[in-house]
């Protein structure tokens, strides 16, 4: 029921963190007389092109201009911005996983966090969310907003982990049947494309790193004492991830690489062969040519073993010249 109401005003879910693992829905109208209890955050997660999103962010959010205009701006990277009294500005991305549309396309959510409040933006759905919901359902979701925002990132991380990981197994193939076939033709569209979305996913993924670090060095107050070795863990992840798809991208690019020399070293061969067997007609075609002019004079025209003698110089010439090459080792 509240989440009909709910998405009438934008927004995708209103969620109060009960400090257990749970949460119960509430409605847009109870927002502006909610009290939180001390064990208590609340999870507003909303649809950044509803028109009705942007109305209440600049009026009843309580966030000032500048917070507002960072998160509805159009086009924006991952990064880490912190604002007065312990609150930050996050955008993270995570891996497109909506039906028909390519991984490397990441998705974006921009989120706003101090201790009681958590306030996400998302233009197309997160798969990472709906995880968070089901969790909150089960009663073993996070318990306050600091937990809130690390589950975030931890799922938005694993998705990163399962996409990289397929990359590498279609490599993987690619390479097993070259070694295993060596008439095999790799798939080169294939191959490029994997090159594509390495690049794509690395150019987010680096700059998050950077943020997870950034969050495991600088302590907010409202964070919990161990939160810090669990942003610091999630670096390291995806320092593991990043590397992984460098040695991915490099391996197609290798492949790739030893398709194109196999290709050459056919054409080579094959041209070469073409001038092995020219350099054979070419004195022979000479022969034949010269005596073929019509002109008086040519030797054994009026002989009957003329031309008898004429084919025993033409295969003389071919049976010295591939003795030759033999003796000179093109052959």
């Amino acid at each position: 029921m509240f989440e009909e109401e709910n998405a009438q005003w934008g927004l995708v879910h209103a969620l109060v963190l009960d400090g257990k693992g749970g949460a119960r829905a509430i409605a847009r109208t109870e927002l502006d007389a909610l009290v939180l209890q001390p064990q208590e955050s609340l999870w507003l997660h909303w649809d950044r092109s509803h028109p009705q999103t942007r109305t209440w962010l600049r009026h009843d959010s309580g966030l000032n201009e500048f917070a507002c205009d960072l998160l509805l701006e159009e086009n924006t990277r991952p990064r880490l911005l912190p604002l007065p009294d312990a609150q930050m500005l996050l955008f993270l991305r995570g891996v497109n996983l909506n039906p028909g549309a390519e991984p490397e396309d990441m998705v974006s959510v921009r989120i706003f966090a101090e201790a009681q409040r958590v306030i996400s933006l998302r233009l197309r759905p997160l798969r990472a969310s709906d995880e968070l919901l089901q969790q909150l359902a089960e009663n073993r979701g996070p318990k306050t907003a600091s937990e809130l925002l690390l589950s975030m990132a931890q799922l938005l991380t694993e998705k990163v982990q399962a996409l990289i990981s397929d990359l590498s197994e279609v490599v993987d193939g690619e390479e097993e049947q070259l070694e295993a076939d060596k008439r095999y033709a790799p798939d080169q569209g294939s191959l490029q494309q994997i090159r594509r979305r390495a690049a794509g996913l690395r150019r987010f993924l680096n700059p998050q790193r950077e943020i997870y670090a950034q969050l495991a060095r600088n302590k907010w107050s409202w964070f919990a004492a161990d939160d810090a070795d669990y942003w610091n863990e999630l670096n390291n992840s995806l320092t593991r991830y990043l590397e992984e798809l460098d040695l991915t991208r490099e391996r197609a690019a290798l492949v790739l690489e030893s398709e194109d020399r196999r290709r050459s070293e056919r054409m080579n061969r094959t041209m070469y062969r073409f001038g092995i067997i020219t350099c054979i007609f070419l004195p022979m075609s000479f022969v034949t040519g010269l005596l073929g002019i019509n002109v008086g004079g040519i030797p054994g025209s009026d002989s009957p073993y003329g031309f008898l003698f004429a084919s025993l110089l033409v295969l003389a010439l071919a049976l010295g010249q591939w003795w030759l090459f033999r003796r000179l080792r093109w052959v």
